[in-house]
Formats: C-alpha cells, structure tokens, sequence
C-alpha cells in the first residue's frame, strides 16, 4: 500500500443556515481559482452551518477572505492522506501514523472509484 501524506492547514467558517449560503461561500473560493482538498459542512444548530475548508493553498485562501471581508477561523494542522482504495487501507494508514507517534484525534475519508 503507497500512500502519500503531507501536511495541510484547515480553516473554519459560519454561515447562516439559509438557501444559497454555502454556494455563495464556495463561490467565492472557486472564482479566483482556490482549490479545495476537501470540505466538511455541519450543522450548528437550527440556524447556522460551519464549513471546513482544507485548500490546497492556505495563503491564497486567507487573502481572498480577507478581501472578501469574511472571518475564517485561524489555520489548524491536519494530514492530508491519498492513496489507493484497497481494503484495511484506514487500518494501515492508523497503523503507520501510530507507529510514528501520531495520535489520530478525528478523521474523515471517502473512497473515489475510477471509471464509474
């Protein structure tokens, strides 16, 4: 199993829970080309969501919220792994980061299936 890991910075935002919000959130990032690793989108409470964001460039996206006059929480570290969809894969990954004295405190992962 090869698998890369590398560092990232992650930042989080609240916004209104209301039609069209987390778009207008997005769109923002997406139209001056930052690029998402990932996100994360729950609610809190009735009536507001928090994003997490994981760009690929953490200093272009603070300076587009910046200008866009939105508050991001301040950047959190987190390890971005990829690698090949196989079974026991989180288990070796878990291992790994064990062995090298990683304590994994919360964790997300999604499988993509080529071809389909």
């Amino acid at each position: 199993m090869a698998f890369d890991i590398k560092s990232v910075e992650y930042y989080y935002i609240t916004v209104e829970d209301q039609v069209e919000e987390g778009f207008k959130l997005l769109s923002v990032f997406a139209g001056v080309g930052v690029n998402l690793l990932a996100f994360e989108a729950v609610p809190l409470g009735p009536t507001r969501t928090r994003f997490t964001l994981f760009p690929d460039d953490g200093s272009k996206m603070t300076d587009v919220a910046e200008k866009a006059g939105l508050a991001l929480d301040s950047p959190h570290s987190a390890l971005f792994v990829e690698g090949d969809d196989e079974s026991g894969a989180l288990a070796g990954i878990c291992e790994k980061l064990s062995q090298d004295g990683i304590n994994v405190y919360a964790s997300n992962g999604i499988a993509g299936i080529k071809g389909r």
